[in-house]
């Protein structure tokens, strides 16, 4: 089964809000086997709307429609949809006691616009909804089914969980859609792609392969539909040979975030790790707190923005920083040193870059950045040139630092 979805609403157009609700109602829509083909969104206009359908169940056989069914004036689509079904709207009694013993748990006195909600197009069939008041609306004609939805968002995953895909299960039989997410660091995209081309090529037929990066990583997510079981062991096999090429750039799977691998990896070791942080600012310690008992790993950062403090606190030797500059091989190596020897922990990082967008000149352009990790036995140090962009540069050097730290302990 093919879907479309239609968001319908001028605040998301205007970029007032996000449209959340479509990434809901897809991410709904896979886990059930049904293959969401093509997003619209469109403004309250009566025509768009009639439009936006009547080329929408050319392509799909599942139309879902969200937005514009609120009581108020500028909400225009239980309107237009019965106008496209040549339909009317009636009063719905159900719908109408709904409203009103809803209304009155909240302590609101039912009014003429809340009762204009019991008024639903005649051929629809009305799926209650037990968080709001407008009720979804589902439409079956020439095979194909028209399902409306509010756009406030907890009414609209009620609607869509509780009352559509229970539906829609009951009534067909789907192949599951198979998702696995490889997550990989420290090989940009084009690179990573000439590494794997050949593995790429010999994927079974059955396999689609998409490459989704964003700052310090790559996403590679392998898709697959059909019979659960043998799909799942088919990918699994495809994922173990991809291990064999690349497996220091592979830190886990399905959104696992690379602060958390190294937190496993610390946990299941029973060692601990300290940062020492000038370009990132506090961002590693950030990411690695950000997880529940990350104390039992984590004993602290020293953010040395300042060369004093690189001198002061970390032991930095000024005759380094004169002599190299704070963004150097030289001045990391010795920021952690001076991190272990303050925290007193088995591992470290140390960071130490121009993040941008000032500050960078011919020998050190912005996004140079030096990375050290290390324990009191052995460091090891990396080179990085990462962009122009300084979010992007700070993002980029924390996950690639945590990433080489992560190959260092394993």
């Amino acid at each position: 089964m093919k879907a479309e979805i239609i968001t319908i609403g001028d605040e998301i157009l205007i970029g007032q809000i996000v449209d959340s609700n479509s990434a809901y109602i897809g991410q709904e829509l896979n886990k059930t086997g049904i293959s969401v083909t093509q997003i619209t969104t469109i403004s309250d206009d009566k025509d768009k709307i009639l439009k936006a359908i009547s080329e929408a169940e050319k392509r799909a056989d599942l139309i879902i429609l969200t937005g514009g069914l609120g009581p108020t004036k500028d909400d225009i689509t239980k309107k237009t949809i019965a106008e496209y079904f040549n339909d009317e709207l009636i009063f719905n009694q159900d719908v109408y006691n709904h409203v009103k013993q809803l209304l009155a748990g909240r302590g609101i006195t039912m009014n003429e616009l809340n009762s204009k909600q019991a008024y639903v197009p005649k051929g629809c069939k009305v799926l209650f909804n037990d968080v709001g008041t407008a009720p979804g609306m589902l439409f079956e004609k020439n095979n194909k089914i028209y399902f409306c939805t509010p756009g406030v968002p907890f009414e609209m995953k009620f609607l869509i969980s509780e009352r559509l895909i229970p539906y829609l299960k009951e009534k067909f039989t789907f192949d599951s859609i198979i998702h696995k997410v490889v997550m990989t660091q420290g090989i940009p995209e084009s690179h990573l792609a000439k590494l794997i081309e050949n593995w790429e090529n010999n994927l079974p037929k059955e396999i689609k392969l998409a490459y989704l990066p964003q700052p310090g990583l790559v996403r590679l997510r392998l898709s697959a539909q059909g019979e659960k079981e043998y799909l799942s062991k088919l990918i699994e096999k495809e994922i173990e040979k991809l291990n064999k090429i690349i497996p220091e750039a592979i830190f886990g799977y399905d959104e696992e975030k690379i602060e958390y691998s190294v937190f496993n990896l610390l946990k299941e070791k029973g060692k601990t790790m300290s940062t020492a942080e000038s370009c990132t600012g506090g961002n590693i310690s950030a990411l690695i707190t950000s997880i529940s008992g990350s104390s039992e790993v984590f004993k602290g950062t020293v953010v040395s923005y300042s060369n004093e403090i690189k001198e002061n606190v970390l032991g930095v030797k000024h005759e380094t920083l004169e002599k190299y500059g704070a963004v150097s091989q030289q001045v990391v190596e010795e920021m952690l040193k001076g991190v272990l020897n303050i925290m007193q922990t088995d591992y470290a990082i140390a960071v130490s870059g121009i993040a941008g967008p000032t500050g960078g000149t011919e020998e050190k352009p912005v996004g140079t950045t030096w990375i050290a990790v290390g324990s009191k036995d052995k460091i090891i140090s990396e080179k990085h040139l990462f962009g122009e962009e300084r979010s992007r540069n700070i993002r980029r050097a924390s996950v690639t630092a945590l990433n080489i730290l992560r190959n260092f302990i394993k």
